[in-house]
């Protein structure tokens, strides 16, 4: 298999690792290859590696042991329950992550607001319009890149390098809030009105407006989240 180009998330590295379970004949509970493996099989980072399996274990293909390693998971298990038992595994990580983006992204959506240039505006319009695109295809991984890129480009808009590498890193290495808060039935409607209220703050330069609307679509989100849990 020839290496991949991407170092993301992506449904490049996703459709090779289902192509590497088909190919190499593994089956519900058979134990697959380890991060370290894959990475040389794949040729991309450990990183899209780790991102990627989060995402096929949220979705049932395959379960995480820790200190055994990745195993397929039964087929007969439906993603929604799959999804469930993730969330619970994964629920300190899961609200950490949120408490970190409370302090951090509404002050930068307030930022950008001020700093923001045309092209800074037509990137964050242009992942509304991806995000869009991929909920009307039902592509679940498609819009946790696109949600990612949303934000990264709102941090970038800000023209503070520490802020943006800071955001860049989340997006990369603690993907947990986005791929949680996606799963949920009914949070990527929201998502997407919650964005435009962001971007619009955004385009009229209203940075108190833009700071609330963050705020708001954090703790929406967060809120979906609990309820799932319960």
């Amino acid at each position: 298999m020839k290496p991949l180009k991407t170092v993301r998330l992506s449904d490049q590295v996703i459709e090779a690792l289902k192509e590497v379970i088909a190919r190499d004949g593994f089956g519900p509970g058979d134990k697959f290859y380890s991060e370290n493996e894959l990475t040389g099989k794949l040729g991309v980072s450990r990183s899209s590696i780790r991102e990627a399996v989060r995402i096929l274990e949220v979705t049932g293909i395959v379960t995480v042991k820790h200190g055994k390693g990745i195993f397929i998971a039964d087929p007969v298990r439906k993603e929604l329950e799959a999804f469930k038992e993730w969330l619970k595994t994964n629920e300190t990580s899961i609200f950490e992550h949120f408490e970190v983006r409370l302090m951090i992204d509404p002050k930068a959506a307030g930022v950008a607001a001020a700093k923001a240039d045309d092209d800074d505006i037509r990137e964050m319009e242009k992942a509304c319009c991806d995000f869009n695109a991929q909920f009307n295809d039902h592509n679940t991984p498609a819009m946790i890149k696109c949600d990612e890129e949303f934000h990264l480009a709102m941090a970038r808009s800000t023209k503070n390098r520490t802020l943006y590498y800071l955001m860049k890193t989340m997006t990369s290495s603690l993907p947990e809030g986005w791929i949680t808060s996606l799963h949920i039935p009914g949070r990527s409607e929201k998502t997407i009105e919650e964005h435009k209220a962001i971007l619009k703050a955004i385009q009229e330069r209203d940075s108190s407006a833009a700071e609330k609307a963050m705020k708001s679509h954090l703790n929406n989100a967060l809120a979906d989240i609990r309820a799932s849990l319960e």
